[in-house]
């Protein structure tokens, strides 16, 4: 072999190695391109209230709907359903998330601060003060299983006094008590917070009390017949076929 055919050969040996060496090894590609699992992204402490506000909300819309039907004809409303509703509102709403989170861990945070969102807090723990008698007058009203004219006329009306109040209730805090609560916090400080709230709800339950509470009321809406979302689409206004979008 001359000069020329060695350097040759020695080129083409260089390369198959820079080659091999640039390859991946076995099942690397597999490796580095298979779908990484993703972990369940952490509740944090304000959208944890505000979920907890749904399950409330449910319960007050489970209200609201049963009130005209109490007028017209109590004696074929499920009140141990009715009840049911009482019981989860009194133990998710008002033993948990009312005397637990917001009138222990909330409401102290906000007065401190003072403003707009540290004004509202006496009267929002006056509602419920208000809201657990009226929970108590529900138990009351639908102990025994039927319910008459007289007491379905009145237990409507303690229902859409209780919808008024709550509704009211619930958008104030979400949209200015829970914003300042989270303000007074750096993100570490909400993470604690978090934990703590997590820590609460599974001393108070034993579990994961939303989960048990969503389906709780999610059996009362079934029973009552108030399950199907879409039966609640509005209609179109009037005169909304002639108009142009």
């Amino acid at each position: 072999m001359n000069d020329l055919d060695s350097r040759r050969a020695l080129l083409r040996g260089s390369l198959a190695a820079g080659v091999a060496l640039a390859l991946p090894l076995p099942g690397a590609a597999k490796k580095n391109n298979a779908p990484k699992e993703k972990a369940e992204p952490e509740v944090t402490a304000t959208e944890d209230l505000m979920r907890e506000h749904g399950i409330l909300r449910r319960i007050l819309l489970v209200y609201r709907e049963t009130a005209p039907r109490l007028r017209t004809n109590a004696a074929e409303i499920d009140a141990a359903a009715l009840r049911d509703a009482a019981l989860l509102f009194r133990a998710f709403g008002e033993e948990y998330h009312e005397k637990l989170l917001e009138e222990q861990h909330i409401f102290p945070v906000v007065r401190k601060r003072g403003g707009e969102a540290g004004a509202y807090a006496d009267v929002l723990q006056a509602q419920h003060r208000r809201g657990r008698e009226i929970t108590d007058y529900v138990l009351s009203a639908t102990r025994g299983g039927k319910l008459s004219a007289s007491a379905g006329g009145e237990l409507a009306g303690v229902f859409e006094a209780l919808d008024r109040m709550y509704e009211n209730h619930a958008a104030r805090e979400d949209t200015i008590v829970f914003p300042a609560w989270k303000m007074a916090f750096t993100n570490k400080q909400l993470d604690e917070q978090g934990d703590r709230f997590e820590e609460i709800e599974k001393k108070m339950f034993g579990h994961d009390g939303f989960e048990d509470a969503e389906k709780k009321i999610s059996g009362i809406e079934k029973t009552l017949g108030l399950a199907d979302l879409a039966r609640f689409t509005a209609p179109p206004p009037p005169g909304a076929g002639a108009r142009r979008p």
